[in-house]
């Protein structure tokens, strides 16, 4: 068979909180690693291999590039292709973004629209579902992905097969939003109607079309926002202020809803979208006892938890059908039955003014990482680490003076312009106001300690000089 011109577009936007404390503002689901050695995002890119794709094309957050950045980057699949969302617009938005972007310079190629927050446990069904849809979608087509419904779910929006097309699929004939059990019973029941999976197959001009007839709106805001697009690093941005005027709506609302071109694939590969820790618990392997555990978790007389530990041991006792997860800063217990409802605890979270539905203890930045270990009113201590050739910014600070130690590997400390290689064992003392900057120039990870002492610590007492990111 020819090879065909495949893009994959990852939609890798959102901030999801249902399965908090894992998933934070600043950490969202698609970047866990959940019960994979890779991120959900690195699995869905993984994925690919075999399908005769190009590079994936990543939608995301301004706020979650540097993450986006690094985790494409190891697993070789960085290549300037990450265009930043000003704001969240949903998905209809997004894909007219990457549309647009793939038919610069007159190319058109075929966009398989993926989520890069969803958990596929048969790859081989997934990747013939996209063989099977491609000459559909040459001809034409706007294909989306049905998932075979192997129970009622009350928790999935639904989509009812019309005429067969071809053979394996379908004219959609209706979308359906989430329906009760009865309904979701009945549904299953039929045959006719499967899980509306959100991933989709279209040419981009074919898309960029139908948007035009049925949501101009949206697509002259895109159009202006990607007017200029700007190459920062391995980023494309849009036009903030134009894009933010767009619209927000779904693809399933502005397009296939109202299209005449709907066709739906049937696949059927052990897929979910792991919206909740029930979710996840139905999906990853289970003991004799019916238990997920993760991290260093001990039991007795315990069945069917999902239980997480992140870096203390967690021992259940007696213990049924509960979700227990442990992080750095935080722990959830909760029935399985009810996990839905941590969004109440984020919710108090939020209205309190405290900062753990927003950030983990440890902390992602575009150079590391680093870990806030402990703080006082005055003082605050973190374990930063450096990756080889990475460079903090020249800054400085008006409120707070620094103390690093240097653990493991070389540090390159720059202090009012002069110089100083550091390494194990050996410290350096950053006075309020002084001008500093740290680079490890080392093969290897640096790892330092960081003592700060000061009125305020806040991280927005950073005055930025130079920044090779983009921060200044």
């Amino acid at each position: 068979m020819k090879p065909k011109q495949l893009l994959p577009v990852v939609m890798a936007g959102g901030s999801g909180t249902r399965l908090w404390p894992l998933s934070r503002e600043l950490f969202p689901k698609q970047f866990l690693a959940l019960g994979e050695q890779q991120s959900m995002l690195q699995a869905t890119v993984t994925r690919l291999s075999g399908l005769p794709v190009a590079q994936p094309l990543v939608i995301c957050n301004e706020n979650h590039r540097f993450l986006v950045a690094e985790q494409l980057r190891q697993i070789g699949a960085l290549q300037g292709n990450i265009v930043l969302e000003p704001a969240g617009r949903n998905t209809a938005p997004a894909v007219a973004l990457a549309a647009l972007q793939a038919t610069v310079g007159g190319a058109d190629p075929l966009l398989l629209v993926l989520a890069a927050d969803h958990m596929i446990q048969d790859t081989a069904a997934f990747q013939a579902a996209v063989q099977k849809a491609l000459p559909l979608a040459e001809a034409g087509a706007l294909v989306t992905f049905g998932i075979v419904a192997r129970r009622p779910e009350t928790g999935y929006g639904y989509i009812r097969r019309g005429d067969a097309v071809g053979e394996g699929a379908f004219k959609v004939a209706q979308f359906v939003e989430k329906p009760a059990l009865p309904v979701a019973e009945q549904y299953v029941a039929s045959g006719n109607y499967d899980w509306n999976s959100g991933m989709f197959l279209f040419r981009a001009s074919r898309y960029l079309a139908e948007l035009q007839a049925h949501r101009p709106d949206i697509l002259a805001a895109c159009q202006k926002a990607m007017a200029a697009p700007q190459a920062d690093l391995d980023f494309v941005r849009v036009d903030a202020d134009a894009f933010k005027a767009c619209p927000d709506d779904s693809i399933d609302c502005a397009v296939m809803e109202k299209t005449d071109a709907a066709v739906l694939v049937p696949m059927d590969a052990g897929w979910s979208d792991v919206g909740a820790f029930a979710a996840l618990w139905e999906v990853l392997p289970h003991d004799a006892s019916g238990n997920v555990h993760r991290g260093d978790v001990l039991s007795h007389d315990s069945q069917n938890n999902l239980v997480f530990a992140e870096n203390a041991l967690v021992a259940t006792v007696g213990l049924q059908d509960h979700v227990v997860v442990q992080t750095k800063d935080a722990v959830l217990v909760a029935p399985r039955d009810r996990v839905s409802e941590v969004k109440q605890i984020v919710a108090q979270l939020k209205a309190t003014g405290r900062t753990e539905h927003q950030i983990h203890r440890e902390v992602y930045r575009p150079w590391g990482k680093y870990d806030s270990v402990d703080a006082g009113s005055r003082y605050q201590v973190k374990r930063i680490t450096v990756q080889p050739g990475a460079k903090l910014s020249v800054q400085m600070h008006h409120h707070r003076a620094e103390h690093w130690i240097v653990v493991s590997g070389t540090a390159s400390v720059t202090l009012d312009g002069k110089v100083h290689l550091l390494t194990e064992n050996e410290s350096i003392y950053l006075p309020v106001g002084a001008v500093h900057a740290l680079e490890n120039p080392g093969k290897i990870p640096l790892e330092l300690i960081e003592v700060q002492v000061g009125s305020y610590l806040g991280e927005d007492d950073i005055v930025r000089f130079e920044d090779r990111y983009g921060r200044t």
